[in-house]
């Protein structure tokens, strides 16, 4: 471990140097989004890891107000295009993964974005990371109110050849601004972070928005070797063992872009959103697993919680009281509304599924502003949440088969977390409620 402390000494080192900490400040605080990649929904130490490193992340928690009923989507185009929307991912026009294939796939033009947003309020606007919304050229980043991008548009690469392998041929994608570049052997977290630091030298005095879409733990696992051997002698078991070391080289990348913030004297007044997209992988790609939703069933694809529900905070040091914990269902299409009335942005919200979490931020006692339900839709398999009550419309969790009487699935998350047990014939009224918002939303978002 010596080693890759020092190296990441190093690194603070030449921040320090690199920088003028004394350089004028903006009044309008500056907003990151760190967006992880198939993290399940526990992967963390505050979240309830007991097995794994990761004091950075953890620092971003503690330091605001945690969600403990958070959701995304269960894949990862759909989740990216609910945040960057504000609204359902059927709504936003992304209701599956896109294709890697067409030019006219992705997130429509005419969908108005968080960055556009920003970008309208006076912002400057950077994606860094990874994009999964399109790759032609009205559907790319800076197309859609983003002012730099870097980063890969399909939905993973190799973190050092920058390879996107799927079906062949195998396609370099790595790009700056929609410009092809190449840094072949240099890991792609690590770019990820200069880029990042380059841009907020360049916006110490002006306010910036910057969505730094992180792909890690995604498949392929590609942790540091001293990560590696640090869980091997621990006794941590494959394929655990690989995601954990890629959970830990994940939380150093993100110590290093909390240095660069506290250096240039920017971290006070930033806000910092956190959130997973999904649920971890069980993909074959993903060695069939490594990661943890505790409690909770299922996994990324799946509709049960282990899917859907995702680890999430905010934190701004200058506003908001550290150490907090909102036990309330929320989405990720609530941050584009939140953040709009954090920064005091004019923002039509009629037309968004998101709803602010500042009421709740603000009060506790409030009730979940989704407590007259949500849907999720993945294929033929859907969910209907309301309250304490939830139910899967042909569910799906890993390779197990459910019987036909089990095409509906009704549960009851506050006795039975875990999803475990088919309350469907026992509450018929509850199914017909649930499978009647579900019409009705389906209606809606088509």
């Amino acid at each position: 471990m010596k080693s890759f402390q020092l190296t990441t000494l190093l690194f603070s080192l030449v921040m320090a140097f690199s920088c003028t900490p004394d350089a004028p400040k903006n009044e309008r605080p500056n907003v990151i989004i760190i967006y992880t990649d198939d993290q399940g929904a526990i992967d963390l130490n505050s979240f309830g890891a007991t097995d794994l490193v990761t004091p950075n992340m953890d620092k971003i928690v503690n330091s605001g107000i945690k969600f403990t009923q958070f959701y995304g989507a269960p894949i990862c185009s759909p989740s990216r295009a609910g945040l960057l929307t504000g609204k359902t991912p059927q709504r936003a026009g992304v209701p599956g993964n896109v294709s890697p294939n067409s030019e006219k796939a992705g997130l429509p033009p005419e969908q108005y974005t968080i960055a556009e947003m920003f970008k309208d309020a006076g912002y400057t606007t950077a994606h860094i990371g990874k994009w999964h919304l399109g790759h032609g050229k009205d559907r790319q980043p800076n197309a859609q109110g983003f002012d730099h991008s870097f980063g890969h548009f399909v939905g993973c690469i190799d973190n050092y050849s920058h390879f996107f392998y799927w079906n062949g041929p195998n396609r370099h994608d790595l790009y700056r601004n929609g410009k092809e570049v190449h840094y072949p052997g240099q890991f792609f977290p690590e770019l990820m972070v200069k880029e990042a630091s380059e841009f907020m030298e360049q916006n110490t005095n002006k306010p910036f928005f910057m969505y730094f879409a992180i792909n890690t733990p995604h498949y392929p696992y590609q942790g540091s070797p001293e990560w590696l051997k640090y869980y091997q002698d621990k006794g941590t078991k494959y394929p655990r063992d690989l995601y954990a070391a890629f959970v830990s080289t994940q939380d150093d990348i993100i110590g290093n872009l909390l240095d660069k913030l506290e250096v240039l004297g920017l971290r006070e007044n930033t806000i910092i959103v956190f959130q997973s997209d999904n649920g971890y992988s069980e993909e074959e790609r993903a060695h069939h697993g490594g990661g943890n939703a505790g409690v909770y069933r299922g996994s990324k694809f799946s509709l049960f919680e282990g899917g859907i529900r995702v680890p999430a905070a905010i934190s701004w040091p200058a506003q908001l009281q550290a150490g907090e914990t909102r036990n309330q269902m929320a989405v990720n299409a609530d941050w584009m509304p939140t953040l709009a009335e954090l920064c005091e942005i004019d923002l039509d919200t009629n037309d968004l599924d998101g709803k602010s979490l500042v009421p709740l931020i603000k009060n506790p006692e409030l009730e979940s502003s989704h407590a007259d339900g949500f849907c999720w839709k993945n294929s033929k398999h859907w969910a209907a949440r309301k309250g304490d009550w939830k139910l899967l419309g042909y569910p799906v969790d890993g390779r197990i088969t459910f019987a036909p009487e089990d095409s509906l699935f009704l549960v009851n998350l506050k006795d039975d977390p875990g999803e475990q047990t088919n309350l469907a014939e026992k509450f018929p009224e509850k199914v017909n409620e649930l499978n009647s918002e579900f019409e009705k939303w389906l209606t809606s978002n088509q």
